[in-house]
């Protein structure tokens, strides 16, 4: 296909790594120049679908010729990536984007600054101490919404100045609205202000999404209009009742109540800090960009969010006297009022950004693992060795896990990860022989000292750590055994306890806690996790093994090279109980297939 060829390995790797997610993505041709803004509620099916088939229009087959790079922003919602989308089409003018040509803002609406505030529909946001919700990006839901508030909370809708000296002189005389019950007159002050502006007060809830009692009144209302037969006024009502459910209060895309402020957040791993930064105009993201900053030494995350702060706004050459931070840091910068903001708009903001540094990261390490999956290797190996503070590199970990059921059949598994990954063929069982009863501690001596007695007289590989599930007992079991094989020098011993995630060293009494988000911890977890379903699939199936063999050994004349043929032939008790007698005569004659048969037709009938 035409698009195919177009797909460059680039492209391809970016594609593969995006969030499956609601966004925005950004097209750029070779000069770095955005050519294309699109929305999308699923960036990585959006994005792909431009790539992978032949495009008719001949206008979408070139701007997919000239795309050499691609940028995304994740956002909260499809309609937060409708306002985004917007904000950067008016800002940036992309090529291949239609023209917002009537230039016409998203509509909010307002709770008017004034003596009885009125609330209605507006394109425009006036900074006179007004409130304004939104913006909107259905004209149908605002419409619902006025018309909700409108039923429950009779309010004004006249332009009349309705100071309380107007009103005291008589000035004016109630209208229409008042006869067919809109407004209840306070022109004439017929309504107290105190309990219009209680009524106030509850519609401002109800935009800001406190809608419980609303709706809790819309369906009372329906089911008394079903109840009454009249269903297509109830209709009505559940239509309304759906709007408000879906209807969402706050954009973090666009905000009345934030005008000029610059928001930056931070992430890093080993190697690189990551500074996300969102420009916000006039109470709208426009800008978007995550720089990465190289470490030298053990810099600080406050000094590379420095570095990264003063980069950006020469770059980009901004002057916003506000910026948003998520931690506190050392520098001072004329003019400018540093926050770190804990609830609210900014908060969200914040948030935001936060979450799309953490995917700009995450994003850059996969397409890395694409490339060169033995350096992403390499360095996982390396943390590990760092967090655990090993001699070596890990790249054999063996694991070892006990199972039993109050001491019946007891077996242990030992599962083995080679560079971080699982080497299932190396995996190994083992039926505990010489313990009697539910003894942990021994059943590990036994396992170990079997396993690498084996590796030692085969001359096998040692592996670089063992990991022992369990605690400090089962830890000192497994020491005590490499002692007497004279190998405990050679390889690094480590526990690891399920109940707090805790490690445990040989000669350490206080445990190891990593960050639950590391990816030491999560290879730790994946290795103890396969150990013990690697252990209890086969503790299972040697129960279901032993008590098919105990139930056809009670069959006089049955012995156990009979049962062992059987079973090779019809895996299980229930195939064949319903095999045919001709097959089982066929194993076994005809003189043991009458006896098998007798005995599953008493069972039946018992």
């Amino acid at each position: 296909m035409e698009s195919e060829g177009l797909f460059s390995s680039k492209l391809k790797e970016i594609v593969s790594v995006l969030p499956d997610l609601p966004g925005i993505y950004q097209y750029f041709n070779s000069e770095g120049k955005i050519i294309y803004v699109g929305k999308a509620k699923n960036l990585k099916k959006r994005v792909n679908s431009y790539f992978s088939k032949v495009h008719e229009n001949r206008k979408t087959a070139i701007l997919v010729r000239k795309i050499a790079d691609i940028k995304h922003m994740v956002v909260d919602s499809e309609e937060d990536a409708l306002l985004l989308e917007n904000n950067l089409i008016k800002k940036y003018q992309p090529r291949y984007n239609v023209l917002l040509k009537d230039d016409k803002s998203f509509p909010w609406i307002c709770v008017k600054n004034e003596p009885f505030p009125r609330v209605f529909f507006t394109r425009n946001v006036i900074r006179d101490g007004s409130l304004y919700f939104g913006p909107y990006t259905s004209i149908p839901m605002v419409r619902t919404i006025l018309d909700v508030i409108k039923r429950l909370y009779p309010i004004r809708n006249c332009s009349l100045n309705l100071s309380k000296v107007s009103i005291e002189k008589s000035k004016y005389k109630v209208c229409l609205e008042y006869q067919i019950g809109n407004c209840k007159g306070p022109c004439e002050n017929l309504q107290p202000e105190e309990e219009y502006l209680d009524g106030i007060s509850q519609i401002k809830e109800i935009l800001k999404g406190n809608l419980s009692t609303v709706v809790a009144h819309l369906k009372g209302r329906m089911n008394q209009l079903a109840q009454e037969y009249k269903f297509e006024e109830a209709e009505n009502f559940k239509n309304k009742i759906a709007i408000l459910e879906n209807y969402k209060s706050k954009s973090t895309i666009v905000s009345s109540s934030i005008t000029n402020v610059d928001v930056f957040s931070f992430d890093e791993d080993e190697l690189y800090g990551y500074v996300n930064f969102l420009r916000v105009v006039d109470g709208a993201i426009i800008q978007a960009h995550t720089l990465e900053i190289k470490k030298r030494l053990d810099e600080a995350k406050e000094e590379l969010m420095a570095l990264g702060i003063i980069e950006i706004r020469q770059k980009f050459f901004l002057n916003s006297k506000e910026i948003l931070l998520p931690f506190p840091i050392d520098i001072q910068l004329k003019e400018v009022k540093m926050i770190v903001p804990q609830i609210g708009d900014k908060r969200k903001l914040l948030e935001l950004s936060e979450r799309n540094v953490k995917f700009y990261k995450l994003d850059k390490n996969k397409q890395l693992s694409l490339k060169t999956p033995q350096s992403r290797t390499d360095r996982l190996m390396e943390q590990i060795k760092k967090d655990l503070r090993l001699q070596e590199l890990p790249t054999r970990i063996e694991c070892f896990d006990n199972s039993n059921i109050q001491g019946a059949q007891p077996v242990a598994a030992c599962v083995v990860f080679i560079g971080g990954k699982p080497a299932k063929r190396e995996y190994r069982h083992f039926n505990i022989k010489t313990v009697v009863g539910p003894d942990d501690f021994a059943s590990m001596e036994e396992i170990i000292f079997r396993r690498y007695d084996r590796v030692i007289k085969e001359e096998g590989p040692l592996p670089q750590l063992i990991v022992v599930d369990g605690g400090k007992g089962q830890l000192s079991s497994a020491i005590s055994t490499l002692e007497k094989l004279n190998i405990r020098g050679k390889v690094a011993v480590i526990g690891i306890a399920k109940k707090l995630e805790e490690i445990i060293y040989p000669d350490d009494p206080i445990p190891l806690y990593l960050d639950k988000n590391s990816e030491t911890l999560r290879v730790l977890q994946n290795i103890r996790n396969e150990a013990h379903r690697f252990g209890i699939t086969f503790h299972r199936n040697k129960r279901s093994k032993e008590f098919i063999i105990s139930e056809l050994s009670q069959i006089p004349g049955i012995g156990d090279k009979t049962i062992e043929i059987l079973m090779r032939k019809f895996k299980s008790i229930k195939r064949l109980k319903v095999a045919p007698q001709n097959e089982i005569i066929e194993e076994i004659g005809v003189a043991r297939a009458v006896k098998i048969e007798n005995y599953f037709k008493t069972t039946r009938e018992l």
